[in-house]
């Protein structure tokens, strides 16, 4: 009987030493957790950013005329920032891609080794008649609340187009020689040469404008 009691009382108290070690232990693994500095993220910096670049780029928006005339200059390159899909499915004849989620100094580097370079650049903002090459980067007013049609008519739509980030982004980095298209293209032009899997012979047709 004394045994049963003494093997009883030894196994809680077994159990309760080996509690204490592993409580114990997760303390000490709490107080280890590193102190993380603050991320990597200042809205400041993009915010004085896209001030700068607000000015700048005022005198760099093209037509395509002078768009497709500048890209047959020396030194040139005609960048496509969207996704690699959207990319291998169509594409300005001549653009190289670099999508804008992978940007880094590096990766830039890769692709424009040389920071005079001129960089134009264009987004699916930029082109109309393919909704699913070139979908719209727009948020448009909705009648989701109690406001009346005339009062959301008169609403201006939230252009979201990627041209602004990328040019902010490429001026951050260093590439101070960019240009865009400025002007929102039918992709039935014929002064345009697409490449891409999706690229089709099509008649041009005046009355698609």
């Amino acid at each position: 009987m004394k045994k049963n009691r003494l093997s009883k009382l030894l196994v809680v108290l077994v159990s309760a030493i080996c509690g204490y070690q592993v409580s114990g232990a997760l303390a000490e693994k709490s107080q280890q957790q590193p102190n993380y500095p603050k991320a990597l993220s200042d809205i400041s910096d993009h915010a004085q950013l896209a001030k700068e670049v607000g000015d700048y780029r005022k005198d760099r928006l093209l037509s395509l005329d002078q768009f497709l005339a500048k890209a047959k200059e020396d030194n040139v390159i005609i960048l496509d920032s969207r996704s690699k899909l959207r990319f291998d499915k169509m594409h300005l004849q001549g653009a190289k891609n670099l999508v804008f989620s992978d940007y880094t100094s590096d990766t830039l580097a890769q692709v424009i080794p040389d920071k005079n370079t001129t960089v134009l650049i264009y987004c699916n903002n930029n082109f109309k008649g393919d909704q699913v090459n070139f979908a719209s980067k727009i948020v448009l007013p909705n009648d989701d609340d109690d406001e009346t049609a005339d009062f959301l008519a008169q609403k201006k739509p939230l252009m979201l187009a990627l041209n602004i980030p990328v040019f902010i982004n490429l001026y951050g980095y260093g590439y101070k020689n960019v240009y865009e298209v400025g002007e929102l293209v039918n992709v039935q032009d014929p002064r345009i040469n697409f490449e891409g899997e999706d690229v089709k012979k099509v008649s041009f047709n005046s009355s698609s404008f």
